[in-house]
């Protein structure tokens, strides 16, 4: 929410007025610090608000309305700069602060690329701390979105969507990004944890659609666009079901790509041409969203990757002996608050926790998220957000 500061306001005031934590005012508004006293005119976005509309309805009085609304005087002010407020009339309309305390994304539906988009707008709008940003595009140009939430020095990566009739994972993702912003702009704690000293111990960083092109080929059918219309109808032998899609809009299995034995991964699969599923490429890297995913995690040099994926309520965290010794602590850790069962190897090469966990010797996951076959029907999405919560906090605590 904006407001116009008035000469002598300060960030700290502003925390105290709208009874929001100082740190996600001073990170809403990183050109300003705490202590310094604003000019008249400039613009303050306060977290976890939205503006409300009022009529005044007879019998109405500025007092009953504090009282009502359980705000103070100066916040009515400060919202209707220029209005005279000691003579409300019936039928005038003023704005209210709205705190934000429901979540905003709603989880249970097909979730494409236009969906995602529409949350991820609307969540950096009534939460402006949350950092987002642009790490690459697909192949088809839509722009990658890689957010970040926190202040901590210790950095968590989560991903989701690499595979394209996994889109289950974008819309779990979203709505466990949700409802951590509620919690710490409300004070709430999750599962008994307060937020707010998560929030400043640990970097959240998240892509939650990695494959954007293969999760609306799958969630919308073939695009209309050449050649990507003729590709994937090639591809997928002409047959108008893609649910089992799992590759990029190139027939390029995105979590088979990464130079962790890339070539043992090559040589054993059956797929020898682009496909729906576990084409590994000509060559490692080669794909925009798997080169964009390698540059993000060079770029900020992750304590921890989480990638999620779907389905078997297990998790993977070992990769050829490389794994460093703390991931069984974190693993065993996942498990207790997940129930999902923790599997150190599985025969499989190529994915990005194994290159990951080559590459910086660092704590790596896939999750498996779920039972039955992809895409998983929305009647599971209960069980498997509770389950993913756990792990979800474990990992900013642990």
């Amino acid at each position: 929410m904006k407001v116009v500061s008035r000469k002598g306001d300060t960030l700290w005031y502003f925390s105290q007025l709208f009874k929001v934590p100082l740190q996600l005012v001073e990170d809403s508004n990183p050109e300003h610090s705490s202590d310094h006293i604003l000019k008249n005119g400039e613009t303050i976005l306060i977290p976890g608000y939205i503006r409300s509309i009022c009529e005044i309805k007879k019998g109405d009085t500025l007092s009953s309305i504090l009282f009502q609304k359980g705000i103070s005087l100066d916040c009515i002010t400060i919202m209707n700069q220029g209005k005279e407020l000691s003579r409300l009339r019936p039928g005038e309309v003023i704005q209210l602060p709205e705190k934000v305390r429901n979540k905003i994304v709603n989880p249970k539906k097909k979730y494409d690329y236009h969906a995602f988009l529409h949350d991820l707008n609307r969540l950096k709008e009534v939460y402006p701390f949350m950092e987002s940003n642009c790490i690459g595009q697909s192949v088809m140009g839509k722009p990658l979105h890689h957010l970040k939430i926190g202040k901590g020095t210790k950095k968590v990566h989560w991903n989701g969507s690499f595979h394209a009739n996994e889109w289950i994972t974008s819309a779990l993702i979203m709505n466990l990004l949700n409802e951590y912003l509620v919690a710490v702009t409300n004070g709430q704690p999750l599962r008994g944890l307060p937020c707010l000293p998560l929030y400043e111990q640990t970097l959240l960083s998240v892509v939650p659609m990695v494959n954007p092109d293969g999760v609306d080929l799958v969630v919308n059918g073939p695009p209309d666009t050449e050649p990507f219309k003729q590709i994937v109808e090639t591809i997928n032998e002409d047959r108008a079901d893609f649910m089992g899609w799992k590759a990029n809009i190139r027939g390029i299995d995105l979590n088979k790509h990464f130079p962790a034995n890339w070539r043992v991964e090559k040589e054993r699969k059956e797929e020898k041409v682009p496909s729906p599923r576990d084409y590994p490429g000509d060559t490692p890297l080669t794909e925009p969203e798997a080169k964009a995913m390698r540059n993000l995690a060079e770029k900020e040099d992750f304590d921890m990757v989480i990638a999620v994926h779907t389905q078997g309520e297990e998790f993977y965290w070992g990769y050829e002996g490389l794994e460093p010794s703390e991931s069984e602590r974190i693993a065993l850790e996942f498990e207790r608050v997940s129930s999902y069962k923790n599997v150190q190897y599985v025969d499989s090469h190529a994915g990005f926790k194994d290159w990951f966990i080559q590459e910086f010797r660092k704590p790596g996951f896939t999750l498996e998220l779920g039972k039955g076959i992809n895409p998983l029907p929305l009647s599971q999405y209960d069980t498997i957000y509770t389950k993913t919560l756990g792990i979800f906090l474990a990992s900013l605590y642990i």
